[in-house]
């Protein structure tokens, strides 16, 4: 199933129960586990005990896959929270480099959550009670930049990564379709309530269970050109509550080494894979984990662009290179294209200052003013995305002859993931300020506070490979 490691010394003589859907709980005493070794636990598959059938005359339609869906989706009110909860866990994000783990942080977060009535994005706060950036594992700096749709130097490819302005976490709790089942949360599924059961194809499988609750199990499917989109949802035969949700994009372009066309859910097609998982509390729903990875496109290259800035005052783009560009071609207005709302802007003149190239667009005070003060409202940590505001570049060479993206790209897979260890049912937030910041990566300038009962918490790192 997987590699865990829990805080054995703080919970010694403690059950550990562990829980799948499809398979047999299995209860085990902490004391009995070695502490220096690993310790392997072996699931076993639950099997369903049927009682006696009896013939009727009239038997009961039984519910279509769609319908069964429609049901759990209107009944999303009633089967999760609507009053104010919190929920305290384990949040970390890292990066893998050929099934090596990079760039991994770690957090310890209390989300206040004011119910599913209210909008996510806006009402939900959060406390950081403890980050750090885990130097066990290599930190590979290119890799961590933000994404770059301008200079290309860090895409997703054949898709874009909004930001809501928000932070990781905030992105990641975006992708949590059920929470945010009124708005839109992200490609394909877009609004839960209104688009999935008009995109997709819908099947049933082999009903499972978790605990003692029967569960239907849901495949659900959609073919787009290009793409093709596979999920699945585990819902409650008794209560059409929704306890787990998967979903994930392929790209089906991308082919393999010798040109074939890869299987349409073959992992190296993948652009995108969430998963959530709910969990009964107290009768209602309750987040136990999300997990939401992507693959990205890193340009490893001698000569790339690192920065575009606006230059709100002077009304002109700040064009920052990594090494100092050849001065004849940086001067040379042929080697710019700009595209804002796709048109494109003619340039008036060039300014070169060492590793920087300042574009001013030929534009009159106004349509200047109208343009930068459009830019300057939307813009954030992130790049504008390409439909927006796009810069090509054309034969630009540095001092040393190399071409500007003269490289090549290497893939990774980044992945942001929330494990809940705590959910308080009945909660209210507390009056003061001491919140995450969500405008702003959790590592820069937050309020980290640790509570009474920290060391109630763990942060669960992966075992290094």
């Amino acid at each position: 199933m997987g590699d865990l490691r829990f805080p054995i010394a703080k919970t010694l003589g403690n059950i550990l129960v562990i829980s799948s859907m499809g398979y047999q709980s299995r209860y085990i005493l902490i004391s009995e586990l070695s502490s220096i070794d690993l310790n392997t636990i072996q699931m076993e598959a639950e099997i369903f005990e049927l009682s006696e059938a009896v013939v009727k005359a009239k038997q009961k339609k039984s519910l279509s896959a769609k319908k069964i869906v429609r049901r759990a989706i209107e009944a999303i009110p009633k089967n999760f929270p609507t009053n104010p909860f919190s929920t305290i866990g384990y949040y970390r994000d890292y990066q893998l480099d050929k099934n090596r783990y990079i760039n991994l942080n770690e957090a310890i977060l209390e989300v206040y959550d004011q119910g599913f009535l209210e909008l996510d994005q806006v009402t939900t706060r959060v406390r950081i009670y403890d980050y750090k950036l885990n130097y066990d594992f290599k930190r590979d700096l290119p890799a961590q930049q933000p994404y770059d749709y301008t200079g290309k130097s860090k895409t997703i490819d054949k898709s874009f990564l909004f930001n809501y302005g928000g932070n990781e976490f905030t992105i990641l709790r975006i992708h949590d379709a059920i929470r945010n089942y009124k708005i839109d949360s992200y490609a394909f599924i877009h609004r839960l309530d209104t688009d999935l059961l008009k995109n997709h194809y819908f099947s049933k499988e082999p009903d499972t269970f978790m605990e003692d609750d029967a569960l239907y199990a849901i495949t659900f499917k959609k073919n787009y050109p290009g793409f093709r989109a596979h999920g699945r949802m585990f819902i409650s035969k008794k209560s059409f509550a929704i306890h787990k949700m998967e979903y994930a994009v392929y790209d089906l372009s991308i082919r393999t080494v010798d040109k074939k066309q890869n299987k349409p859910d073959d992992n190296n097609n993948l652009l995108f894979k969430i998963t959530t998982e709910y969990q009964k509390v107290d009768e209602l729903m309750y987040l136990n984990y999300i997990s939401f990875q992507n693959k990205f496109r890193l340009l490893l290259s001698p000569f790339m662009v690192t920065d575009i800035q606006l230059d709100l005052t002077n009304k002109c783009f700040n064009v920052t290179f990594n090494n100092e560009p050849n001065v004849r071609f940086a001067v040379s207005k042929d080697n710019y294209r700009i595209i804002y709302k796709g048109k494109k802007i003619v340039l008036n003149k060039i300014e070169f200052r060492n590793k920087k190239v300042i574009l001013y667009p030929d534009l009159n005070f106004g349509e200047a003013r109208n343009i930068f003060n459009e830019l300057d409202k939307i813009s954030t940590d992130e790049i504008f995305s390409p439909e927006l505001l796009n810069f090509e570049f054309a034969k630009m060479r540095d001092l040393r002859g190399n071409y500007l993206n003269d490289g090549y790209y290497k893939q990774y897979t980044q992945f942001r993931e929330f494990f809940v260890q705590q959910v308080n049912t009945q909660t209210n937030e507390p009056a003061d300020t001491l919140y995450m910041k969500k405008d702003r990566p959790i590592s820069k300038d937050q309020i980290i506070i640790k509570p009474l009962n920290f060391n109630n918490y763990w942060m669960n790192t992966p075992l290094k490979q």
